[in-house]
């Protein structure tokens, strides 16, 4: 029996339709409080509550359609629970509210440690997805590690000096819109420092031979 591949909405809808639902959810419950045992909660704390399922299902589901998850995904799956569940079990948004500035802490670090060792660990990650020669990468994990420190130092500035709601949007959108713009700022980069066919085909053939 041959297998029906997955429509190519799928991964992205998984991806992004958990964000986009608690954003939605929000803005639908954001000036309601809920008695719940006893304990009011304000809409936010009860959208953080039911997000945290509803994006660890979207990650089985995608895990479930693609047979893996990056690192990165796997990291973010547990943050969003530890940080979302203390948000949830002390009925204080501050901790959701930090959880993309530890994961931008996170991955920055992780880079940045990886430079300091001489390596790119991104490209360790990243090589079959964007073939670019050593220096590129290096320059490139170079670039994503200030990013992504200074994605942190915002998320900070803007949930601490900020209304919540304007929180939320910036979550929501603010920081997909920036990371989309930084690899979109990349192209010179990817161009020069690209790999040419031929070479991967003889690393490739290389490798075969050394089977």
């Amino acid at each position: 029996m041959t297998e029906t591949p997955a429509p190519k909405w799928a991964k992205p809808a998984l991806e992004f339709g958990p964000i986009l639902a608690f954003f939605a959810a929000y803005l639908w419950l954001k000036d309601h409080t809920f008695e719940i045992g006893g304990t009011e909660y304000a809409g936010f704390i009860v959208v953080t509550a039911g997000f945290i399922p509803v994006f660890l299902l979207a990650m089985a589901a995608l895990w479930r359609l693609t047979g893996h998850l990056s690192r990165m995904q796997v990291a973010t799956a547990v943050l969003i629970v530890l940080f979302g569940g203390l948000s949830v079990w002390f009925n204080d948004p501050r901790f959701f509210k930090m959880k993309p500035t530890l994961i931008y802490l996170l991955f920055g670090g992780l880079l940045g440690i990886g430079l300091l060792r001489g390596q790119s660990w991104l490209q360790v990650v990243m090589d079959g997805v964007m073939p670019l020669t050593d220096k590129g990468w290096t320059i490139l994990t170079q670039r994503l590690t200030v990013f992504f420190l200074g994605l942190a130092v915002l998320n900070e500035a803007i949930w601490r000096t900020q209304s919540e709601e304007i929180w939320v949007y910036f979550k929501t959108f603010g920081l997909t819109a920036a990371i989309f713009v930084f690899f979109m700022t990349q192209g010179s980069l990817f161009r020069d420092h690209a790999l040419a066919e031929e070479e991967t085909g003889d690393d490739k053939d290389d490798k075969e031979g050394e089977t």
